[in-house]
């Protein structure tokens, strides 16, 4: 019998794949493709040291890619004023150890999720048969233990404000984990909203290589709390924004993406929940 390899998230990491490069969405804001996640940079180009803000940290084995895209977009030595996480997934804070030391750099999450940071809890093992495809069976290979940034971590303040993104607040979108946010800017509509809604089918491992864009909720086999998903992607769609930056898939602009986004807030229950999920749950939404 062969022997089975796990599939880490450096063996994902290594896979060829094409690489999008920065991609620019607003003077001030692009996201750069790792694999099958997205990181997003906050700031103006060549705005130099502690002038910018990294969200999320990607995959581990990827934080050379993200000092690099950092330096050709911020300018050499150019450090970020703060990392801001909309969740503590592995392929959202895969670099965080290594980059908050590096960079001597607070970490900013939610109150709800700062277990999962600070080296105490786990999150729930993924359910293996939600929506179909491969990478639900590829879950279980995933890391699931918490990471350590206690000495960096801290906690987003109470008035909703994002610390170094002048004009944004923080908004709590839980479902996908209990203290997942996202990222709003009222001025041009512009939203961050991590796993809380993704432009990819994440289920399917062909989707996530092709990245055609496409509405859907969040990935379906690590997201326990369903009832608290709809309510989070039902207060995203009533902001009506003008730009999404997902963590999974491009980012999309426009009517098409209001009213894709608006048929995925009202027929939730119908399109985005896993029926054929063996530990499918409706829980009771996760307080504020």
């Amino acid at each position: 019998m062969a022997q089975q390899i796990p599939l880490t998230p450096e063996a994902i990491a290594s896979i060829p794949h094409p690489d999008d490069g920065t991609t620019e969405i607003a003077a001030d804001l692009a996201y750069c493709r790792l694999a099958m996640v997205n990181v997003v940079f906050f700031g103006q180009p060549q705005c130099g040291d502690r002038g910018w803000v990294l969200i999320d940290a990607g995959l581990p084995g990827m934080t050379g890619r993200i000092e690099r895209a950092a330096r050709e977009r911020f300018g050499e030595g150019a450090r970020p004023l703060a990392i801001v996480l909309t969740h503590g997934h592995f392929d959202h804070v895969g670099c965080l150890e290594k980059l908050s030391e590096k960079w001597e750099v607070p970490v900013f999450a939610h109150a709800l999720e700062r277990q999962f940071l600070d080296g105490s809890t786990e999150y729930p093992p993924p359910d293996t048969k939600a929506g179909g495809g491969i990478m639900p069976l590829l879950a279980p290979l995933f890391p699931r233990k918490p990471i350590d940034v206690g000495r960096q971590l801290c906690t987003l303040p109470d008035d909703g404000k994002v610390p170094g993104m002048p004009g944004w607040r923080w908004l709590h979108t839980p479902g996908h984990t209990p203290g997942h946010v996202s990222l709003w800017r009222e001025q041009d509509r512009a939203l961050i909203v991590g796993d809380a809604f993704i432009t990819t089918a994440q289920e399917s491992a062909y989707a996530v290589a092709l990245q055609e864009p496409e509405m859907h909720g969040p990935p379906k086999y690590f997201t326990p709390d369903w009832v608290s998903a709809r309510a989070s992607v039902e207060r995203l769609a009533a902001l009506a924004p003008d730009l999404v930056v997902t963590g999974h898939g491009r980012a999309m602009k426009g009517a098409e993406m209001k009213g894709a986004l608006q048929n995925l807030a009202r027929d939730f229950n119908r399109v985005a929940l896993p029926a054929d999920g063996a530990g499918f749950q409706m829980q009771k939404p996760t307080a504020a």
